[in-house]
């Protein structure tokens, strides 16, 4: 088998081909194989299709392209090596690797070694602790997973009352409740590291509901309407192993004894012994950290980033990422990562960017306003949103503890609510307005996605100038790569503070565990190990196996 990446097809010439495709045809794809390995197209016996993207860079007029990595098999052994003699040198074109990478395989816990351990409680049901539990689930060890909110059907029904004026449930929001925060989010399952696992977290994903297209995507994403079929059916494949999932199970506080973890308090009074406990809480479990810091627990504040969300017609930015193919039905609503650095090195960037979403409310604690953005698989709202963000370091927010960010950020949300009205209306600006130093803009390029409701201010009375004053360079830069990113009239809409865990939860990096309390093993984007769903389910997974090898060492 001969692994070719980097194959360029132009648009163009796929359109040519099929004008009113909404697919790349196969044949296509074999016939730009069989050009660039410089074979005939009856030499290859079979093409593995591994990912498909999209170059829009367009460096030097190249014309917009669609990108490819496949695996092929050539009808002649002989001819695969002639292939690779002759392109040795080439390093889109190599041999298909058979060697193993990390994967999600965990072996199964024999009797013996479970006889004498109580079952491993998980401590929050988001990408984390899902995938954690489900990796103890497949090991034999009964997991009993502690979610502090709903189901997420019931979960929904109150999130979507929230939005509409109801009342805020601070156990059961955008935050917390079945499948943590990636559930209500643009979906995305890119991830940094890559490699098997992060393939493998992807296919548990198709195998529990999840549109197989994204199996072969660069930029794979489920939206927030099929992660909740998805995060259902992990569940139940979790209870099927053995496994208890518990919503509406906040855990309150922690027992631990000369450095040990023994059990864990649910509300009031309910304990459970436990030697094993995964904390898979969340970036915005501030009572936890709290509780946390109280019982000694090493932790740190670390960096986050801090800013609010920007909002244009997505037709903009097809327009300004494919230029005259904007309209060609091939291609998926653009999206887009900008970067830059102000004078003072400051980074700025934008993220979790939602093609065709919504810009959410995201609060989870009462007189507080928090944004997010969401997308559903079809991202077809006609609306682009990204955050715009600041980095910010402890020594901006006085770290004197490991909790100063919690209230740097805690002081910007109540700062919000007030300055909206005190009604989870969120504050917004025009972009003309924001550059200017201005404030009441009333007329966007859209309508502002926000619900409830949004208040025209003033952003530098809710957020710090040295988050605002990198943003204002960062807009008029990104304005020259994106036409029309710093319209006058774009809504941006604040504040966004939830990007990332504002404290670290100390662990060795062997075993996963705190540094000082034996039996807890902090993991995700709570944690402080991860960001994203993909990641954090990677991190879940690699702390489960390695408890459960190490229970399978000690009992030989």
């Amino acid at each position: 088998m001969i692994r070719l990446t980097n194959l360029q097809i132009p648009l163009e010439a796929i359109t040519k081909q099929n004008p009113d495709g909404k697919t790349v045809p196969v044949e296509t794809i074999t016939a730009f194989i069989a050009k660039r390995l410089k074979i005939s197209l009856p030499q290859i016996k079979e093409t593995t299709l591994l990912k498909q993207g999209i170059d829009a860079r367009r460096f030097k007029g190249a014309p917009l392209s669609f990108v490819f990595a496949v695996e092929v098999r050539l009808v002649d052994a002989a001819v695969e090596t002639d292939v690779l003699r002759r392109f040795a040198r080439d390093k889109d074109i190599t041999a298909a690797s058979s060697a193993q990478d990390e994967n999600f395989a965990v072996p199964q816990v024999a009797a013996n070694a479970k006889a004498t351990r109580q079952r491993p409680v998980v401590v929050g049901f988001g990408s984390a602790g899902m995938f954690a539990a489900l990796a103890l689930a497949r090991a034999g060890l009964s997991p009993i997973i502690l979610e502090r909110g709903d189901d997420v059907d019931k979960r929904t029904q109150k999130v979507q009352n929230f939005w509409h004026g109801g009342e805020l449930d601070e156990n059961s929001n955008v935050q917390f409740g079945e499948g943590g925060a990636g559930t209500f989010s643009d979906g995305k399952l890119t991830s940094r590291g890559g490699g098997k696992l992060a393939q493998n977290i992807v296919q548990t994903f198709v195998k529990f509901g999840a549109p197989p297209e994204i199996a072969i995507s660069a930029k794979p994403h489920i939206g927030t309407d099929k992660l909740k079929t998805v995060v259902k059916n992990i569940r139940r494949e979790i209870i099927r192993l053995g496994g208890q999932v518990r919503f509406n199970a906040r855990v309150t506080d922690f027992i631990i004894d000369n450095g040990k973890t023994t059990a864990v308090i649910i509300g009031d009074d309910e304990q459970i012994f436990a030697t094993a406990v995964f904390l898979a809480v969340g970036h915005s479990a501030r009572d936890t950290y709290e509780r946390l810091a109280q019982k000694k627990v090493a932790m740190e504040a670390k960096a986050f980033a801090v800013g609010f969300r920007i909002e244009h017609p997505q037709e903009l930015i097809d327009r300004a990422r494919y230029g005259k193919d904007a309209e060609n039905p091939l291609l998926p609503p653009a999206d887009y990562m900008l970067t830059y650095k102000d004078s003072s090195k400051r980074g700025v960037y934008t993220f979790c960017m939602c093609p065709g979403g919504q810009t959410v409310a995201a609060a989870s604690e009462k007189n507080g306003v928090v944004t997010n953005g969401m997308s559903y698989f079809a991202r077809n709202s006609g609306v682009a949103n990204a955050a715009i963000l600041t980095q910010v370091n402890p020594a901006d927010f006085g770290a004197n503890d490991a909790l100063s960010g919690v209230r740097f950020q805690r002081e910007i949300e109540r700062r919000s609510f007030n300055l909206a009205g005190g009604d989870y209306a969120a504050p917004v600006s025009s972009v003309g307005d924001f550059l200017q130093e201005t404030s009441g803009a009333q007329n966007f390029l859209v309508t502002p996605t926000y619900l409830p409701t949004v208040k025209s201010v003033d952003l530098r009375q809710c957020l710090p100038d040295f988050v605002l004053k990198p943003i204002r360079h960062a807009l008029t830069f990104w304005d020259k790569q994106l036409a029309g990113f710093a319209a006058q009239d774009a809504p941006i809409i604040a504040p966004e503070v939830r990007s990332s865990s504002p404290v670290r939860l100390l662990r060795d990096k062997d075993n996963f565990c705190s540094v000082n309390t034996e039996g807890l093993y902090p993991i995700g984007e709570g944690a402080g190990y991860s960001g994203g769903i993909v990641s954090s389910a990677a991190d879940g997974i690699r702390a489960a196996k390695h408890y459960i090898e190490t229970l399978i060492k000690n009992s030989v």
